[in-house]
């Protein structure tokens, strides 16, 4: 179950005295965190890439603005990590993208959409892909799209375009 907040709660007040400032938002946010995921996915350019699995560590960052948890001790009343690392673990299984890019942006469009976060950092790397390196890999942040009256779903990039189509303008023409 995702949580649900009153415009009240949704955004504190600037100033508000809060310890966690998401950097995008400049808001105070609650952050639920998965430090580590270790999976396995097929994912590259290089052919030496495409056949077999290799292993990758996700770190990811997501943020609430007060979360109701604190108030009601209910885990319904925030993001479940353990319910992100079985939906993350279920997109390595599933995906068929080639860059740590395009993962990285499916995984937050993930916890945005689907765990109704207001920010997210996600950082997706290869550990030891170069011998002679540590790991490589791709750090984002995104976060949630806002109208008035609240958090955007899933459809609304689309509606928006269906709306402008349907107001005579098309995007990429002039």
């Amino acid at each position: 179950m995702t949580p649900h907040w009153s415009d009240q709660n949704a955004w504190p007040a600037p100033g508000s005295p809060r310890a966690d400032t998401a950097p995008a938002t400049g808001r105070a946010l609650d952050l639920i965190f998965i430090d580590g995921l270790l999976g396995q996915t097929v994912i590259g350019i290089h052919p030496s890439e495409l056949h077999a699995p290799q292993p990758l560590r996700i770190d990811l960052q997501a943020g609430l603005p007060r979360a109701l948890a604190c108030d009601t001790d209910r885990i319904a009343d925030t993001i479940d990590y353990g319910e992100v690392r079985e939906r993350l673990l279920r997109l390595l299984a599933e995906h068929r993208l080639q860059l740590l890019e395009a993962l990285a942006e499916q995984m937050a469009s993930i916890l945005i959409e689907e765990f109704h976060a207001a920010w997210v950092r996600v950082r997706v790397t290869k550990p030891r892909k170069f011998a002679d390196v540590e790991a490589v890999g791709v750090q984002i942040e995104r976060q949630a799209s806002r109208r008035a009256g609240g958090h955007e779903g899933p459809g609304a990039r689309q509606a928006a375009v269906l709306r402008l189509l349907g107001s005579g303008l098309v995007p990429g023409q002039r």
